[in-house]
């Protein structure tokens, strides 16, 4: 049975991912957020724990990793316009250093971090970016996710702890009565679905690199990020396609 810890455990995509990894009966759970309200309702789930846990502390960062054999990390300010001495640099910047400090010195086997397309939000719309494109952030929580992508790869080479950073996209942004998806969003979406079967496929893949960066949107007709090396790492299938779902309509010959 592997043991997950999951920090951010208490936000949109903590939950989602909560509920997913709860189904499958081989991943015991603790799950971290310094915001327990949100998951009382996950308490009464045998074998699995909630914690207390602000990221800026290492000590603390420390005892949760014990004893845990693979971290999700979600933990950090996920807003494009968070502000770096209010929130970045303690959540983002030094939590994710904690985390990542932690995992290492427990002999944790892996770490799957949540990165950002904003991280390559810089690039023109009707440029696809591969995961080697240099990354090029419009704004401060970008080059946040930059440091924190930079820090897995540090840990992955000279730490020897395989890190997975995920670029998430417009996550399940499809909920929208007064205000449609825009192009760049339809083109960078992520159904929970798909961000399920990522997250699955990361975690029980084998034979990855010490450092990935994989790239979290789904079959979208037009693709902010280019997903060929995301598939042939792990195995990705995505099937939602947001234009479709906002009903574009394409005439091909």
């Amino acid at each position: 049975m592997k043991r997950i810890l999951i920090t951010g455990a208490a936000g949109k995509i903590g939950q989602h991912i909560t509920n997913t990894l709860m189904k499958q009966t081989s991943f015991q759970l603790r799950l971290a957020d310094i915001n327990l309200l949100p998951l009382e309702k996950f308490k009464k789930s045998s074998g699995h724990e909630v914690i207390f846990l602000d990221i800026s502390s290492l000590k603390e960062c420390q005892e949760a990793c014990k004893n845990i054999d693979i971290v999700i990390h979600l933990a950090g300010d996920p807003s494009p316009n968070a502000d770096f001495y209010t929130t970045l640099l303690e959540s983002n910047i030094k939590g994710s250093y904690n985390i990542f400090k932690a995992a290492s010195d427990n002999g944790i086997s892996k770490v799957i971090v949540a990165s950002s397309a904003q991280t390559v939000e810089g690039y023109p719309l009707d440029f696809q970016v591969t995961e080697s494109s240099p990354v090029r952030p419009k704004n401060m929580y970008g080059v946040s996710k930059c440091f924190v992508e930079a820090l897995a790869s540090y840990f992955a080479y000279e730490k020897q702890l395989q890190s997975i950073a995920i670029r998430i996209g417009a996550y399940d942004d499809y909920k929208t009565e007064n205000q449609p998806l825009s192009a760049r969003d339809m083109s960078a979406y992520i159904s929970l679905e798909d961000f399920s079967e990522l997250l699955l496929k990361t975690i029980s893949a084998k034979n990855l690199p010490p450092f990935s960066i994989l790239h979290g949107i789904s079959n979208n007709r037009f693709k902010r990020l280019n997903l060929e090396e995301t598939k042939r790492l792990v195995g990705y299938t995505p099937n939602s396609d947001a234009f479709k779902m906002c009903g574009i309509q394409f005439f091909d010959r």
